[in-house]
């Protein structure tokens, strides 16, 4: 099973200017088309636009419900990312390499030598 990871930004709100795009919807697209090929060339593979409820504060007191859009892109995961992200994700996995580390090794029982129990607290 191949592991990702996750990165969302925020969809942009505006085209930005440009001689080649005249129209808004021209403006628009370059800029959303040049914010996916700067991930792009990262490794980020454009996923889904989710828009989603967001609580912003309204004057002093106030709160208010607004909906941000989001672009959600992802990518595989190197090797020992991926190898991080299984182990962890494992809830037995600590316990397992735990018990494959070698015990300690312990030297032969030895009783104390016969004769009187020691005393603590009294010295005389």
């Amino acid at each position: 099973m191949q592991r990702h990871e996750y990165k969302v930004v925020p969809a942009p709100r505006r085209g930005t200017k440009s001689r080649e795009a005249k129209t808004t919807e021209d403006r628009f697209a370059l800029t959303l088309s040049t914010l996916m090929n700067e991930l792009g060339r990262d490794g980020w593979e454009y996923l889904r636009a989710e828009t989603l409820p967001c609580e912003e504060r309204a004057g002093f007191t106030k709160t208010r419900i607004v909906e941000q859009t989001m672009l959600v892109f992802r990518r595989p995961l190197s090797g020992s990312a991926a190898l991080a992200a299984t182990l962890s994700d494992h809830p037995a996995a600590p316990k397992a390499i735990a018990a494959e580390a070698p015990a300690p090794r312990l030297g032969p029982a030895v009783e104390p030598p016969p004769g009187a129990a020691p005393t603590i607290g009294k010295a005389e």
